[in-house]
């Protein structure tokens, strides 16, 4: 009380705090500043009209009948003979809520998307990379082969090698995730949760992508005869 808080380089003394309301919907209750209407027109937000009002009503069970009224009765004041949904949007926190819900689900699908692309492309890599190191590697094949090794071994030390690959992959990706995570939670003040049942799932996942697309370069090298192998040049 008596202090001074600047909005947009204009302080303004506090004169009365609010009771403490519990949060609800897209906006905190309790992070609201309220200044009287005219200074916020012409001094904070320099104009003469209002975008929006917001309007509480005590009973939830009326909601539709307070619409309607406050549609009548703000057409009349302004004059709106036609055509009202044109130039008045009422919404109420329920249709608010669904818009964010369906913004929410379109952003989760959007994410999913370029998940499952990143994945994708990254698994084609991976699977490049092992059947490149079996090419490399024929000689070493056919001497294992030759000393006893049976084609399951083979197949897999190189299904081994390729979900090394991808838990590297994927722990590396648990660790950045979990650090932008924290420093929006200290920068922007976002309420970030790092679960033991999404690290699990991703790590899941690396080892999934490892075994799939490490499946045809293992089974490759342990199909490799050892003679020609040995004279692979």
């Amino acid at each position: 009380m008596g202090e001074s808080v600047k909005i947009n380089r204009i302080n303004f003394k506090v004169i009365g705090i609010v009771p403490e309301k519990s949060s609800g919907g897209w906006r905190d209750a309790n992070e609201v500043i309220y200044i009287p209407i005219t200074t916020a027109m012409y001094r904070v937000l320099g104009k003469d009209y209002f975008d929006g009002i917001d309007i509480e009503i005590s009973d939830t069970e009326s909601m539709e009948e307070a619409k309607e009224t406050i549609t009548r009765l703000i057409a009349r004041r302004h004059r709106i003979y036609k055509d009202e949904d044109d130039y008045l949007h009422i919404y109420d926190m329920s249709e608010i809520q669904e818009m964010l819900s369906s913004t929410t689900r379109t952003m989760s699908i959007l994410l999913g998307c370029i998940a499952a692309i990143s994945l994708l492309v990254g698994g084609i890599g991976i699977m490049n990379i092992m059947l490149v190191s079996v090419t490399e590697r024929t000689r070493e094949i056919g001497l294992r082969k030759a000393l006893g090794a049976r084609a399951k071994d083979i197949m897999t030390q190189f299904l081994i090698e390729s979900i090394v690959m991808t838990l590297s992959g994927g722990f590396i990706g648990i660790l950045l995730g979990v650090t932008s995570a924290t420093v929006l939670s200290l920068a922007a003040g976002w309420a970030t949760r790092v679960t033991v049942s999404s690290v699990v799932l991703a790590t899941g996942f690396s080892i999934a992508i490892g075994i799939f697309f490490g499946l045809w370069p293992a089974k490759k090298a342990s199909e490799l005869n050892p003679i020609e192998a040995l004279r692979y040049e």
